[in-house]
């Protein structure tokens, strides 16, 4: 039977607790879904000896250098995909929290990112209260195949194909122990994928994510919250077919020969370890700095508090004694003039300014308020605890509109933080002063290297961002499978 939803993609395997393994996608959509333009063929190189490719009929080839080439194959029938779409979304989160409430409803629903976040429903699934889905049909005619092409002819590949490279993939000037895959995805095309061991997956990760060059104790809180933070989220693809992808739509996974001694040490001393709440791996979020104030899950993404992401001052007692919650409009401007003195404050994005231009406003928010028209005004609706604005009002003169949570940073993209004043200086003119760089719950990394070097240890500073948790190894959580999403294939 026809899938209803999506090109029909086997999800992939639960990661074994003993020896958990992660489907990364080093690259997506490389080709795409349409005949207008022939996909960039796919190079992949061995650092050392020979690779070994390996196709679902057999076929075997082994070389240091392998090209694969694309050709169109029409389909005998066409592909139609008639769906109720939701979307865009800022963040993975705020769609899983609309996939939730089709899913409360019985209703097969599935997180995609087409290029944003969407969630998908069969068209004719009822709708969530307060929901207003889009129809949307697609039709795909076609596929791009690969093949390659040796002096005898061309040969058709059958998916998926397994790719072995015993000393190392080079890919984007990296280096990949793999073993990799090359399968389709959701929309038609395909992904190259790494099979890699969680705590390899951990090397790519950490030293990019925090710097290598971190102290000890807020290198190893980075390898906790990036191992909890994947198992967690194992599930953010799978309508794809894999785990997790390798760009800030997850965690920036890179070469693995970038972790030094240093590195590879704290993700050796946290082996298997995960932070958890009730048993089973906590929502590990984590960004670069919170600018003197940690926010709360509900203050940056739709959906219920969660008890160990809560609102702080993070600072020493003085300045929170100073500076109480939920945080008012002086206290705000406070804490952004006087917050020297918070953890973290030495980070190049504690503290920034921005100038915010009607046509700037109206070119970032055309594609959500097409008729907004010259913005007039820009005004701070909601607040949440932390000070960080929850909704930002827009008038134009054509409409007003909105923007709410994750979705302020997503459209105003010159805005590292919601955590700001914003004040007009003339006609078509406001300038932004804030505070922090990303969303501003859990960990703050420049807040954690800062605790690290005050002599703080993993234990404390973990349990500073994300109260009531506890550290567990993988055979200790709780069952806790991704949600199951019924897949339908020919």
């Amino acid at each position: 039977m026809e899938s209803e939803l999506h090109w029909p993609v086997p999800p992939p395997p639960n990661p074994d607790p003993r020896d958990p393994r992660l489907w990364v996608a080093l690259a997506a959509r490389l080709a795409p879904a349409t005949q207008a333009a022939a996909p960039v063929p796919l190079r992949l190189r061995s650092a050392r000896g020979a690779l070994t490719l390996t196709d679902a009929a057999g076929h075997r080839v082994q070389a240091a250098d392998l090209v694969l080439h694309w050709r169109w194959q029409t389909l005998a029938q066409p592909r139609i995909w008639r769906r109720q779409v939701l979307g865009p979304f800022a963040s993975f989160e705020s769609a899983e929290q609309a996939a939730d409430q089709w899913r409360q409803l019985g209703v097969e629903a599935v997180i995609a990112h087409p290029g944003d976040w969407e969630v998908w429903a069969p068209a004719s699934a009822l709708p969530p209260l307060g929901l207003q889905p889009r129809l949307q049909e697609r039709r795909l005619l076609g596929r791009w195949l690969p093949e390659l092409r040796p002096a005898e002819g061309a040969r058709r590949l059958q998916e998926p194909i397994r790719i072995e490279a015993p000393g190392g993939l080079r890919w984007q000037n990296g280096v990949y122990g793999g073993p990799f895959r090359l399968q389709p995805d959701a929309y038609g095309s395909w992904a190259l994928l790494e099979e890699v061991p969680l705590e390899r997956y951990l090397e790519g990760v950490v030293p990019h994510e925090i710097g290598a060059g971190s102290p000890a104790a807020a290198l190893a809180a980075q390898a906790v919250l990036a191992r909890t933070w994947a198992l967690r989220n194992q599930h953010r693809y799978r309508v794809d077919g894999y785990h997790l992808c390798a760009d800030t739509q997850c965690q920036v996974y890179g070469d693995p020969r970038q972790a030094g001694g240093a590195v590879r040490q704290a993700i050796a001393s946290t082996r298997h370890q995960v932070l958890s709440y009730g048993g089973r791996p906590i929502h590990a979020v984590y960004h670069a700095t919170n600018g003197g104030v940690a926010a709360g899950f509900e203050e940056v993404w739709s959906g219920a508090p969660l008890p160990y992401l809560k609102a702080f001052v993070d600072a020493p007692s003085s300045l929170q004694a100073s500076l109480p919650l939920p945080l008012q409009p002086e206290g705000l401007a406070l804490l952004l003039r006087q917050g020297g003195t918070a953890y973290g404050a030495n980070h190049p994005v504690f503290r920034w300014q921005r100038q915010l231009s009607a046509a700037q406003i109206s070119a970032a928010l055309r594609g959500v308020a097409p008729r907004l028209g010259e913005p007039r005004s820009v005004k701070v609706l909601q607040r949440g605890p932390s000070g960080r604005v929850l909704a930002l009002e827009i008038v134009g003169s054509g409409d007003t509109t909105v923007l709410r949570l994750d979705a302020i940073r997503r459209n105003l993209r010159t805005l590292p933080s919601t955590l700001f004043e914003v004040r007009p200086v003339t006609a078509g003119q406001w300038r932004v002063v804030g505070g922090g760089f990303g969303h501003g719950a859990g960990l703050s990394q420049a807040g954690a290297i800062d605790l690290a070097r005050r002599g703080w240890g993993l234990q404390r500073i973990l349990q500073h961002y994300y109260p009531g948790t506890a550290l567990l190894p993988l055979t200790g959580l709780q069952s806790e499978a991704p949600p199951v999403i019924p897949e339908r294939h020919p």
